[in-house]
């Protein structure tokens, strides 16, 4: 499943220092830190055209081109509401308001509470930026979701489609539609500036702490150009001021600890290992916002956001401590227990920024992420130091050791600008992680079988299910199997034209029938207490045209491609892009999202900083150990979708000969669900593809039957059998 990245990210900001592959400690097998990689941080936004059926060259439109909003647009009460707070009386004075998508964690799936675009907007895509001025409303999102903020937005909102020709970013139209010397209103506490694409990779879109200090400062130079001031409203979030009540109050779920046999390593050696980092680097502490960091350093997984096994918190780490900030009520006796042996000391979760002055006054060289730490913690520690500096200007002593021992000159507290180590570290599974995302995706490939069996029989049968009762129908299957804790994402559920809704959520009220004469996309996945999975599978249960035919088996000799690439080490997934969309080419048909994204070992289902995607720029290699999707597709808007997804995880691999004696990588499956032969076009197979599909169904059928009897089994084997060509 493509999101994020918002992936994201983290993935243009991953930082590199040499070729060769080493790391700080010796525990067995798997490395835990490793900081090596920095892709370039500016990218070109793509532009295309496409070919249908009948060779007609279909353009894509700029925005202005395509939004027509009403001439009087009915009156939005929430729209009147936070315009009125602009220019209140003793109020903040501004002419513009930036509303992005994130919590103050910059996490792709966000708490009830921190749905602020949401709430303003009415679209509720995860990747998404609102931006209202006193006259206007706008909203910026990807391809994904294009279609369904069409539907969403009402005639007072313009749907900027980014990464379309001719439309600008945020900054751009705000330097277009604002008077000279306009006042920008954000909250420093959640920003996060809208690219082309924005999938994790989400890459993870990142930003009341909700925007990330490099996305403020970027927001801050671009405006000026115009001589526009960028404000920070620290003491109150716009949005929240006309909420009021209604907003839900924030998660307050017990955290529990991850088991040692599915992490691998324990907190302590972690912990270790990072501290070393810091004293490479020149740091005495390090502060970590993103939650799924947190969560695998600490080896703890919590509920407070759906879909995500996280919880929220704020983590410093220094040279001879570390300080867990997060609500007490959540800490249950084990997982204080679990702490306390770690050495990590318990404080109040909104006592994040005195702690950051305090680290300032006692001349700590923090570690800091600008590209994930919201600007509020930045700007405090910032702050601090100023403070620290005035009032020892006179006594400033200078440090003749560094951390690491090395001769340094260090006049009072700093901060080190770099990339946290924890994404990369993350990002390479160990054993123990592979061993639980192999185990969990047998049985959630059970569930599949179970589903499918069902549902192909309920539609020969006539019955009439709603997409949403067959996503519901999904997760009963799912919530039977051992392990299972949650979703890891909404279920994209979509029958014909809504297949082509790239992100497309069925809602009770509005959804389709899933017609049995139409092509049907079902993307799913789920949180096991061992591991994550996200598989897509298109099908059909009628007649399938030629032309869905021949779309279907482009994207699947893309996904073949994929599957089957063997690659030189220090090789970034933006080079293998091209493997997956190349069949797609030759006849003027491509997608709009990447072809795959990191995923978490039960973790977030979408994580940096690897990603597979030619839209990014980035340059991060892909190594042993991480687990990402391959996932091409094809959309045909207002008829048809089509993705086959798999997850794969990355392998050293034997070859005759080692070109300048380095290694070669590939992929192994970790989903084995069968993919529906009804909509291959085997004449467009080569004998290599018809192989692949061959072994890879042998391989679903050994490894799945055990797991199933009765009538889910028969269809395993059913659909399983060997292409005869």
């Amino acid at each position: 499943m493509q999101r994020l990245l918002h992936l994201s990210t983290t993935a243009t900001t991953a930082t590199t220092t040499t070729a060769n592959h080493h790391f700080l400690f010796s525990f067995p097998p798997t490395p835990i830190f490793s900081n090596k990689f920095k892709p370039p941080h500016k990218f070109l936004p793509l532009s295309f055209s496409i070919h249908n059926s009948s060779s007609e060259i279909i353009k894509v439109k700029p925005s202005s081109q395509i939004n027509k909003t009403l001439s009087t647009p009915k009156p939005d009460p929430k729209l009147n509401s936070l315009r009125n707070l602009f220019s209140k009386p003793g109020g903040v004075s501004i002419d513009a308001y930036i509303i992005p998508s994130h919590d103050p964690h910059q996490s792709e799936f966000i708490a009830e509470c921190f749905t602020r675009r949401e709430y303003i907007s009415g679209f509720n895509g995860s990747a998404g930026t609102a931006v209202v001025t006193k006259d206007k409303a706008a909203l910026w999102t990807d391809g994904r979701y294009f279609l369904q903020a069409e539907k969403q937005l009402n005639s007072n909102w313009i749907l900027m489609r980014a990464g379309n020709p001719g439309v600008p970013t945020t900054s751009e139209w705000l330097n277009d539609v604002l008077a000279p010397g306009g006042r920008v209103g954000i909250d420093p506490t959640i920003f996060v500036v809208l690219v082309p694409d924005i999938t994790l990779y989400s890459i993870l879109l990142r930003r009341q702490f909700l925007f990330t200090s490099d996305a403020a400062e970027d927001l801050k130079e671009v405006i000026s150009k115009k001589n526009h001031e960028l404000v920070y409203l620290y003491n109150s979030n716009l949005v929240d001021e006309i909420w009021k009540d209604s907003r839900p109050k924030p998660p307050n779920k017990p955290v529990r600890v991850h088991n040692i046999k599915y992490a691998g390593f324990d907190v302590a050696s972690k912990l270790s290992s990072l501290r070393s980092e810091l004293a490479d680097a020149g740091s005495s502490a390090i502060v970590i916002s993103m939650l799924d960091e947190i969560a695998w350093l600490l080896n703890l997984r919590g509920s407070d956001i759906p879909h995500s096994p996280v919880v929220y918190a704020y983590l410093i780490v220094e040279i001879d401590g570390a300080k867990l900030f997060i609500d007490d009520s959540k800490i249950t006796e084990e997982v204080s227990d679990h702490l306390k042996e770690a050495g990590i000391e318990l404080r109040p979760y909104n006592s994040i920024l005195s702690e950051i002055e305090s680290l300032a006054a006692r001349g700590a060289a923090l570690w800091l992420d600008t590209s994930s730490v919201n600007a509020a913690i930045v700007k405090a520690y910032g702050a601090a130091c100023d403070s620290y500096n005035q009032k020892h200007q006179s006594k400033l002593k200078t440090r003749t050791k560094g951390f690491d021992g090395s001769n340094e000159h260090f006049n009072g507290p700093i901060a080190v600008h770099k990339t946290s180590p924890i994404s990369l570290a993350k990002a390479i599974k160990n054993e123990s992680e592979l061993e639980g995302m192999r185990n969990c995706h047998l049985r959630d490939a059970a569930a599949l079988a179970q589903f499918w069996d069902w549902l192909e029989t309920e539609i020969t049968k006539g019955s009439i299910l709603t997409e949403v009762e067959v996503s519901d129908k999904l997760l009963e299957f799912r919530s039977k199997q051992d392990g299972f804790l949650d979703t890891s994402f909404d279920t994209i559920s979509g029958s014909g034209a809504n297949g082509a809704i790239i992100h497309y959520k069925p809602e009770p009220e509005s959804c389709s029938i899933v017609d049995g004469n139409k092509l049907f996309l079902l993307d799913s996945g789920a949180q096991y207490v061992d591991g994550t999975t996200d598989i897509t599978r298109t099908v059909h249960f009628g007649k399938p045209t030629a032309r869905e035919k021949e779309c279907f088996t482009r994207v699947l000799q893309g996904h073949i491609a994929l599957d089957l690439a063997v690659f030189p080490e220090n090789t970034p997934g933006l080079v293998l892009d091209a493997f997956a969309r190349s069949f797609l080419w030759k006849v003027g048909l491509d997608y709009r999202h990447g072809t795959g994204h990191g995923v978490g070992a039960a973790l977030n289902v979408h994580e940096g900083p690897q990603s597979i995607s030619h839209r990014f720029g980035n340059l991060t290699p892909l190594v042993n150990g991480m687990v990402v999707s391959n996932e091409p597709g094809y959309y045909e808007d207002h008829a048809f979708g089509i993705r086959i997804e798999n997850l794969l995880y990355v392998r050293d691999v034997e070859t005759p000969n080692r070109f300048g004696g380095i290694m070669y990588l590939g992929f192994e499956k970790l989903t084995y669900v069968p993919i529906q032969i009804k909509l291959v076009d085997l004449s467009l197979l080569s004998v290599i593809e018809i192989d692949w599909l061959n072994n890879y169904h042998s391989q679903v059928r050994e490894k799945v039957s055990p797991l199933l009897d009765g009538s889910a089994r028969q269809w395993l084997w059913d659909n399983t059998r060997p292409i005869i060509n």
